[in-house]
């Protein structure tokens, strides 16, 4: 029996599906498995059993990803999942940046007694005046789940769209409108676009990748929209041009200190998933790739060791050994094997970065010696006996 722990709430379309094998527990040091949304696991070391995390969302910044791989620990996330409820947010967002809705709904509420408020109304709507989003030019800045979505919308819209992702992936690829200009240097998006949404994860190579110099080649008014992670956005840079006229608006789901209450900032308090068919479909992502993990072995949409799938086992026995990405260790495992009589029927090695995960599909039993001796290898974080 497994045994899992869910650190925050966790839609019940995703742990229904949890069989009799499964078990709830509210210590994790007995867990086999975690649930998290947005809790913070940095400090969580004193974790004996865990072999996997499950993130019911895309970011995975809570969770300590270095510590956890030495240990042999899998981490997982649900890309795609919550994609459509943050497409509509960034819709949302242009929209609102668009048109001064805001301030239309705050005069209404400002003048709410007003006994002539339909005759008023009509003198003080020009204060919120706008302009229409069709015909104008979005720039989307990461072409994955989410940023394909939001660009094939954009599209949709009549916006003229340009995609910048050096690293896109034949599915988004396909995925794609075919309308959408796939442009080669982000400087044509801050060139050339009205409305620029960034969908990236934060990397080192990603911080502050909209600076005060990308800033100074947009387009005067234009807006920057950012529903991926705060930290992409340089935050001084970004006042500044509010300030002196140079860029309309920042829509943002990561309101902090420095951007709050600013004049031209519309942020939300991390909305961008917070929907009920986001969450029920993270869960339920989340749940599959743990159960499949844990009962068979594969590995689906991990941030830190390599999918790999061999489907449900077969055969007598199947062995995961997850382990560093060094030379000769395909070698050492089979060499292992063989000193043990274990004949291997099927099997397979990838790797990620600086890890891999190797899973061997046996016709002869698996011993705990056997065991043993995979262990002593030099370079293996953890093995498992899935069957």
């Amino acid at each position: 029996m497994f045994q899992y722990k869910c650190l925050n709430p966790i839609s019940a379309c995703g742990t229904s599906l949890f069989t009799e094998e499964y078990k709830q527990v509210e210590e994790l040091q007995k867990a086999d498995a975690v649930l998290v949304r947005s809790a913070a696991m940095h400090d969580m070391q004193d974790v004996p059993n865990l072999l996997a995390v499950a993130r019911a969302g895309a970011g995975v910044n809570n969770i300590p990803i270095a510590d956890y791989s030495e240990k042999g620990i899998v981490v997982f996330n649900t890309p795609g999942a919550n994609a459509n409820g943050v497409k509509e947010m960034v819709i949302a967002g242009m929209l609102l940046a668009s048109r001064d809705l805001i301030g239309g709904n705050k005069w209404v509420e400002e003048n709410k007694e007003d006994p002539n408020i339909t005759k008023a109304m009509e003198k003080a709507k020009k204060a919120f005046a706008g302009r229409e989003i069709q015909n104008k030019k979005i720039g989307v800045i990461g072409l994955g789940a989410i940023g394909v979505l939001v660009a094939n919308a954009a599209h949709n819209l009549n916006m003229e769209v340009y995609g910048y992702d050096p690293f896109l992936s034949v599915k988004s690829a396909w995925n794609l409108s075919r309308a959408v200009h796939h442009v080669s240097s982000i400087d044509e998006i801050f060139e050339n676009c009205d409305f620029i949404t960034i969908h990236v994860p934060l990397l080192d190579s990603t911080k502050n990748m909209i600076s005060a110099e990308g800033i100074a080649k947009m387009k005067k008014d234009a807006v920057i929209l950012n529903f991926a992670r705060n930290g992409l956005v340089d935050e001084d840079a970004l006042v500044a041009a509010l300030d002196n006229g140079k860029l309309a608006h920042y829509v943002t789901d990561f309101p902090t200190p420095k951007v709050a209450g600013v004049k031209g900032v519309i942020a939300f308090p991390h909305l961008g998933a917070s929907t009920e068919e986001s969450e029920d479909n993270c869960a339920e992502m989340a749940v599959d790739q743990l159960m499949d993990y844990l009962e068979n072995g594969n590995i689906t949409n991990s941030v830190n060791y390599p999918n790999t799938q061999l489907g449900v086992c077969q055969t007598q026995g199947r062995i995961a050994i997850l382990h560093r990405n060094i030379p000769n260790m395909l070698t050492r495992f089979t060499g292992a094997f063989a000193k043990d009589n274990i004949n291997i029927t099927e099997m397979s090695n990838k790797t990620k970065g600086d890890y891999a995960y190797a899973i061997f599909d046996v016709d002869s039993a698996i011993t705990e010696e056997s065991v043993q001796h995979i262990i002593d290898i030099e370079g293996v974080l953890k093995v498992r006996v899935v069957k």
